[in-house]
């Protein structure tokens, strides 16, 4: 048996038992803390903890589910290639890493399950070994890296309660004034985790991985672990801290809703709706409603899992071809993972009766009742609108029309493996919404509002696919809008100039000053006063000894003189 149907079997196993665990937990309303003593040290012990309750375990069974799922895909999608055992290896690492995160009630524990999730994604990666992969995978690994030291920051202030098990202390910490300082960095590796403004670059430069990495990253395990941490500590924050959080989370789900609808990439656009949807989970996190952002990201796990094994297929299907406009018409030739991409793209727009509506239509609904001023009224329509337009255009550049590719190219479905590990995937797409809705709320939530209130979803929906049909159609005698707002265009497409600003503009300054230093003391002063100088006078010195040395009696005799010149004086 390989290496990849042996995790698959162990991983589904697992997810099985850890969503009976959960069911149970839930029922009872019960919670687990097992604490193992490590080590005893005259009166200091050191105790690994672990938590589990119904939120960690059923996240927990999210996590395998879909990782065993992309091990299974794997295995097809990565044929041929030389090290899959070690790639197979690395996912289980990050998944393992994830799971510490998941079960941590202790800052410690969560810290190296944090830093192992930043360690094995800096590999995956730079796993295909090309310039673009390093540089990707060094702006992924440095941008949370600035998270890890919020991190360690926290770990450190935490000294002053006696522990480091966060969920010992809440209560205290909140009404201690000093307990502020451990929310602002907790706010602080959570926006660097999942990407929010002004962290956002390293998110879509992380598309240079393989395509099942990308599916496990951007579903259930790296981006999600800041929204799981908040979640943890929701307890925490202060309202100034909330609106704080609102208002950077309003903007990265505007900004990438924007950019995504001039992305031609494909993995890109939907690394893109991550990150939008990362932003409205933050957001209804922000408006106090911690257990509708986690409904959220766990029906939002499955079907981003889906869209970028879809991905996946077409891509390797068109021999590596990722932008949309060689796309088209292919519905005629992948029809069934076609179909399942149609299905996961109607979940993330929010279309009534698919998984995605329960949650985001809650969402949007509980955002209605409470008091907020018109500008997140306005931002999270206008996003909800704008995730419709580019899933819309996505689905009109690569299905539809006809195929603008190569010519006489033979494409079809039989990556059997592959549509078999998304199949799998399928079922639970389309019932996880309602299911978990039943599951996780025991009292529905009766939300009172006003007709036009009611319909602003589905019209902002309706609108949306409007939109992105308009700006998506191109005929013979076509010509893109975009070319009327051409600075726009390139503003909205590189992020409003994010990754710029978080490579160049980090970047320049230091090397420039490097240059200079260089120039003035590296080639200058301290060549004539440092080693090269220092060099030069002791073989000068040393030469004139040499001269000395030599057995010249003029020299011998002119030496005894001045001796004796010197020994006259001294007396």
């Amino acid at each position: 048996m390989s290496i990849c149907k042996i995790y698959f079997y162990l991983f589904l196993t697992l997810s099985l038992m850890s969503f009976t665990c959960s069911l149970n937990f839930l029922i009872l309303d019960f919670m687990f803390i097992i604490e193992y003593s490590v080590m005893s040290i005259q009166s200091s012990v050191l105790v690994m903890s672990l938590l589990f309750d119904w939120m960690s375990l059923l996240f927990m069974s999210f996590v395998l589910f879909i990782s065993s799922m992309v091990i299974f895909y794997s295995e097809e999608y990565m044929h041929g290639d030389e090290t899959l055992n070690r790639f197979i290896l690395l996912i289980v690492l990050f998944v393992l890493s994830m799971m510490l995160l998941i079960i941590s009630p202790n800052l410690i524990s969560i810290l190296l399950g944090w830093d192992g999730l930043g360690l094995v994604s800096y590999c995956l990666v730079i796993y295909y070994q090309n310039i673009k992969s390093f540089n990707a995978g060094m702006l992924t690994a440095l941008s949370n890296r600035i998270g890890d030291v919020a991190l360690l920051m926290s770990i450190a202030w935490m000294l002053n309660y006696g522990s480091w098990s966060y969920i010992y202390y809440i209560e205290f910490i909140n009404e201690d004034k000093s307990g502020k300082i451990i929310a602002i960095f907790i706010i602080l590796a959570a926006m660097t985790k999942s990407a929010q403004i002004p962290f956002s670059s390293w998110l879509p430069a992380a598309m240079a991985a393989p395509t099942p990495v990308s599916s496990l990253v951007h579903s259930s395990t790296l981006v999600t672990a800041g929204v799981y941490l908040l979640i943890r500590f929701n307890f925490l924050f202060s309202s100034s801290l909330m609106y704080f959080l609102l208002f950077i989370s309003l903007m990265t789900m505007f900004m990438s809703g924007v950019g995504a609808n001039f992305e031609f990439d494909l993995k890109k656009i939907i690394a893109l709706s991550t990150l939008s949807q990362l932003g409205l989970m933050m957001s209804i996190l922000a408006l106090g409603s911690y257990k509708l952002a986690f409904f959220h990201l766990l029906t939002h796990a499955l079907f981003k899992a889906l869209l970028f094994m879809c991905a996946g297929n077409i891509i390797h299907s068109m021999n590596n071809c990722q932008d949309i406009r060689f796309m088209g018409g292919l519905m005629s030739s992948m029809p069934l993972t076609c179909s399942l991409m149609n299905i996961c793209n109607f979940s993330l727009c929010g279309l009534p009766f698919f998984s995605g509506f329960y949650s985001k239509d809650l969402i949007v609904e509980v955002m209605s009742m409470s008091y907020l001023n018109i500008f997140v009224y306005i931002i999270f329509y206008l996003s909800i609108g704008l995730t419709v337009s580019y899933s819309f255009r996505l689905t009109y550049y690569s299905m539809c029309g006809s195929f603008n590719f190569l010519s006489l190219n033979y494409i079809k479905e039989h990556h059997f493996l592959m549509l078999k590990g998304m199949c799998g995937l399928i079922l639970f797409v389309l019932i996880s919404g309602s299911s978990l809705s039943w599951i996780m709320f025991s009292t529905p939530y009766f939300i009172c509002l006003s007709s036009l209130l009611k319909f602003m979803t589905l019209g902002m929906i309706s609108i949306g696919m409007y939109f992105g049909y308009e700006v998506s159609k191109f005929k013979i005698f076509y010509l893109n809008k975009s070319y009327f707002f051409l600075n726009f265009s390139f503003f909205s497409s590189l992020m409003w100039n994010m990754p710029l600003i978080s490579t160049l503009g980090i970047n320049y300054y230091p090397v420039y000053l490097g240059d200079m230093q260089k120039k003035v003391f590296d080639q200058g002063w301290f060549e004539y006063y440092g080693a090269q100088g220092l060099s030069s006078s002791l073989i000068f010195i040393s030469k004139f000894l040499q001269i000395i040395s030599n057995n010249h009696l003029k020299i011998y005799f002119s030496l005894i003189v001045i001796w004796l010149v010197f020994m006259l004086m001294t007396f």
